[in-house]
């Protein structure tokens, strides 16, 4: 490695806003910001598209050309944003990948070759990092993101060996949440080599001391995302609840179009749910620190950013038990796991935070201020990151 360059470090994520899909969330791109200064961060951005029945005559959907990977190809100022061809369901899933690796080893080779390749996630871009770092000679790493890699796992067993493999001889693996890898591990086995629990880096990572007296119970997402946010369970939950002293009202944040306003409407079905805009983004943490609590029960999240800005704008936080931050904040009061297929459980976890604001509030400004909170601001995260970059790349 030339000592007067920075070590140049390809990400392959289909996790990144680039010009074929720019609303993607922004979590991969804000960690390779945090390390600017100290890599030479380049992308290859991922949006997969099924092939047509065209394709399927001409032959190219089962051809191990690498050309045959790639359609639409822009280039933007971290990289490449590609669509590669793959069917949908996981058909030829490994194969298909292994062929877009081969196709990034050599885009890697005319772009400047890189000294480590990180895939993040172990299950689709694992694959295709794993094909191009053994074309290139380079080592790689990965990131384990608990929602769509457990997934994948149960629905491919005939992969496991696969799988394994590349898991194991990945230089450093960065999970976002202990969880995911305690499931992943369960799956594959144990690895040898170096892992390092990474969680999602957040801009709103100042810490807003806890209000008492709040104005009830607050949720927040993007209204297209009700099922999966399990707005039908906290629906059923405020429904238990609707006659209790002491619990007012659950307020959704969200934006979306009027028709999936009125889906939400419906599928939550209870008076004591109110709905309302989101702010401006820099507002968010105000609007949060004005309420009782905060509470999103999802049946899928690798991580859930918002439950950690949420704590930072003081308050408690329910989060769903086996997914998101669970793992994190184990016996601390004021972070509640819930089966989120509980109704019940949600309900009295919701009535527990109401009944117990003070309380409640008083351990988390407690918890603000110490050292397990600080492995959440955005220095900590970066400081982690790069450490596990310079293992991976001394490995």
């Amino acid at each position: 490695m030339n000592s007067c360059r920075l070590p140049r470090i390809l990400h392959i994520s289909g996790d990144f806003p680039d010009p074929i899909e720019p609303h993607k969330a922004p979590v991969i791109a804000r960690l390779l910001a945090l390390t600017d200064d100290q890599f030479d961060h380049c992308v290859v951005s991922l949006n997969r598209s099924s092939p047509s029945i065209g394709d399927w005559s001409k032959g190219t959907v089962l051809s191990k050309r690498p050309a045959d990977a790639i359609g639409r190809q822009e280039t933007f100022e971290r990289g490449v944003a590609v669509q590669y061809h793959a069917p949908a369901k996981g058909v030829l899933h490994k194969a298909a990948l292994e062929r877009l690796g081969d196709w990034i080893a050599q885009f890697a080779l005319a772009d400047g070759k890189p000294d480590l390749i990180i895939g993040h996630k172990l299950t689709i871009e694992g694959i295709a990092a794993a094909r191009a770092a053994k074309a290139l000679g380079v080592p790689y790493a990965l990131s384990i993101q608990g929602n769509t890699d457990t997934k994948i796992l149960r629905a491919r067993p005939d992969l496991k060996r696969a799988f394994r493999t590349i898991l194991c001889e990945a230089t450093v693996v960065f999970p976002f949440a202990q969880w995911a890898l305690d499931q992943v591990t369960a799956k594959l086995g144990s690895r040898p080599k170096a892992t390092k629990t990474l969680p999602c880096p957040t801009d709103l990572d100042s810490i807003i001391a806890p209000k008492i007296g709040g104005n009830g119970m607050v949720s927040l997402f993007h209204l297209d995302r009700h099922k999966t946010k399990n707005l039908a369970g906290l629906g059923a939950a405020m429904r238990l609840l609707q006659d209790q002293p002491n619990i007012s009202v659950l307020n959704v944040i969200g934006s979306g179009t009027d028709k999936q306003l009125a889906a939400c409407q419906k599928e939550a079905n209870a008076a004591n749910i109110q709905f309302s805009s989101p702010p401006q983004r820099s507002d968010i943490a105000q609007l949060l620190n004005a309420a009782t609590g905060f509470v999103m029960p999802s049946l899928a999240e690798s991580f859930g950013l918002v439950f950690i800005e949420a704590l930072f704008a003081g308050l408690p936080i329910i989060y769903p038990k086996g997914r998101a931050v669970d793992g994190y904040f184990n016996g601390l009061p004021f972070a509640i796991a819930v089966d989120p297929k509980s109704p019940a459980e949600i309900a009295e976890a919701i009535a527990h935070v109401c009944r117990n604001e003070g309380t409640l509030k008083a351990q988390l400004a407690e918890w603000q201020r110490s050292a397990h909170a600080q492995q959440f601001t955005q220095n900590s995260i970066a400081l982690k990151f790069a450490q596990g970059l310079e293992q991976a790349l001394t490995s």
